[in-house]
């Protein structure tokens, strides 16, 4: 097999080459084909479950810590190139993890507990009382519940946990617990698919002599089995050596890592085999994870393997095409050493591949980011950016437009580009804003410090498009202006009870914290002085009642300070008073 090394950046070339130090081997492939990555050192010291949020574009990596019972737990959260950005602790060992429909809520697997956590700020939101988990928990979102198990083990060592009963249970919509009733030994394996499938899976174990796959339909208010199969070889002895599962896009097909028999595919309506399976792993790889990507067009089969035996291929998820597949080895300080059990997740729309890869002692962990090997062409923001209303004001709307450009033909789905404001309290995520089919696109936000503001817009490529150079625009953000209108009349009288003058006080941009207290000076042929101050209603108005000191023309000036977000405002109006 032709194989080159490479650095951070991977490009297979028709023609091999070496770069030395590295650690990785990548297979050769056609020219026109390329795969970038990524590369994290993960603070973990144990894996337990990986979930990947494509509308927020995080990954969720989550530490089993199950040394013991008191250990607490923590969720490394990631974004899409591979950028750390908080830590989630929790209060107890964290196991299974899994991600609502929407992405707008985590689910971690805990000790005693379900607990939920909200995606945008990564507080708890949340807590579900569940039966006690000794072991750690397989977490999966289907049917609008979330499933989970919960092994239990009088110890919690690897021979007690690998043969513990094992319930499956679930918490609904309303977070209501309840325990289905399927259960068997060992650490029951749980994965979603489409069209509210659930697929349990039973990894091999001295309670468990025919280990099985079991396809449920989720989308009921009680689980419904559809599909079983019990795996054993001619002496009655388990030949099922789970170590992941992956349901088809589409949902017909259900892909097993068997640490025994490589990747299997499945009918999920049976379970049976395919009437076309995977080639073989690489002699000496034994599979311990898989996915498919999105789309539906790939597949990720990972695997553990020495030297420059692969550890991972990515190829096309149709068994019957035959396209060579892109190989990884990993074999070095900088990556790992093999794929981890379930260590593999896609972004949804296929456009990213991530990978948790392990060292051969298990006590060290990578995160790989890869963009999966594609016909890819470039692209590129131009013209810069620009930005309306040409004087932004702290808390009014601002809108930053810009344009990319991209070779090749136009996307089946509209791009999407990521923008972040960076200001005097740091960096702040914006979303993603879709392209427009001209490869225009606007980003709306609302500034809320004055001074300087400036806007990165970034695209991160799909699966057939490079990520462009990012493109930044700073814009100066002033105070918003306030105003102040007085009524006043002409003349008043000394005796007629002097005089009455109302007013209206207007804020722009954000929200004065209290109501506004005004300033009220009076200046007549006497002198000046100040009088009783007004606070402004709720509805921006105000009334000044003064009894003058003399005759003749006196003026009243009414004026607000400002303060750190709007201008100052002031406004006069002269009387003539009369005895």
């Amino acid at each position: 097999m032709n194989t080159a090394h490479r650095s951070r950046r991977l490009a297979a070339t028709l023609l091999t080459a070496v770069l030395a130090g590295t650690g990785l081997t990548v297979a050769a492939a056609p020219a026109a084909h390329a795969a970038t990555e990524a590369v994290a050192k993960l603070p973990i010291s144990s894996y337990s479950a990986m979930a990947v949020d494509s509308v927020n574009e995080r990954v969720y990596v989550a530490d089993s810590n199950l040394s013991y019972y008191t250990n607490k737990g923590q969720v490394a959260v990631y974004d899409f190139r591979g950028v750390r950005l908080t830590t989630i602790i929790t209060t107890e060992h964290v196991s299974g993890i899994a991600l609502s429909a929407d992405g707008g809520t985590l689910y971690t697997g805990e000790r005693q507990y379900i607990r939920r956590y909200d995606t945008t700020t990564y507080q708890l939101v949340g807590s579900t009382v569940a039966y006690l988990d000794t072991c750690g928990r397989s977490l999966a979102f289907a049917g609008g519940a979330l499933y989970h198990t919960t092994p239990y083990a009088n110890s919690n060592s690897s021979a007690s946990c690998a043969e513990a009963q094992t319930n499956l249970d679930s918490v609904d919509a309303a977070n209501v617990l309840s325990r289905t009733g399927w259960n068997d030994y060992g650490k029951l394996q749980l994965e979603a698919g489409a069209g509210d499938r659930l697929v349990m899976g039973q990894p091999a174990n001295a309670q468990a002599a025919n280990p099985f796959l079991a396809v449920f339909d989720a989308s009921g208010d009680t689980l419904v089995r559809t599909a079983g199969r019990r795996f054993a070889d001619a002496d009655g002895k388990g030949a099922l050596s789970l170590r992941d599962m992956a349901v088809s896009p589409d949902g017909k097909k259900v892909a097993v890592a068997d640490a025994s028999a490589g990747t299997r595919l499945l009918n999920s309506d049976d379970l049976s085999d395919a009437a076309t399976g995977y080639q073989p792993l690489p002699s000496g790889a034994s599979a311990s994870a898989v996915a498919f990507s999105g789309d539906g067009k790939y597949v990720a089969r990972g695997a553990s393997a020495t030297g420059a035996t692969p550890d991972l291929l990515l190829q096309p998820a149709d068994p019957d095409d035959a396209t060579a597949p892109l190989e990884f080895a990993f074999e070095g300080s900088l990556d790992g050493d093999w794929v981890a059990p379930r260590g593999l997740e896609w972004s949804a729309d296929g456009s990213r591949l991530f990978a948790v890869t392990t060292n051969t002692a298990g006590n060290q962990y990578w995160l790989h980011i890869i963009q999966p090997p594609a016909v890819q062409y470039d692209t590129r923001f131009t013209g810069g950016l620009t930005h309306s209303p040409g004087q932004a004001v702290a808390g009014e709307p601002v809108s930053v437009r810009g344009k990319l450009e991209y070779d090749g033909p136009a996307p089946a789905e509209p791009l999407k580009v990521a923008a972040t404001r960076t200001d005097a309290e740091g960096t702040h995520e914006l979303g993603t804003v879709t392209v427009r089919s001209d490869g225009t696109f606007t980003v709306l936000d609302e500034p809320g410090l004055v001074g300087d503001a400036t806007y990165t817009v970034s695209f991160l490529g799909d699966l057939t498009h490079r990520p462009a150079t990012d493109v930044t625009h700073t814009v100066s953000v002033g105070k918003a202006p306030t105003s102040i209108a007085l009524t006043a009349p002409e003349e008043a009288s000394i005796s007629a009870g002097g005089v009455e003058i109302t007013g209206t006080f207007t804020a722009q941009g954000k929200a004065l914290p209290e109501r506004a207290v005004l300033k009220v000076e009076r200046k007549d042929w006497l002198g000046s002085g100040v009088l009783s101050s007004v606070t402004v209603g709720a509805d921006g108005t105000f009334t000044i009642n003064d009894v003058p000191r003399t005759r003749w023309n006196t003026t009243y000036t009414v004026s607000w300070p400002g303060d750190d977000l709007h201008e100052a405002s002031t406004a006069a109006a002269t009387v003539y008073v009369r005895r």
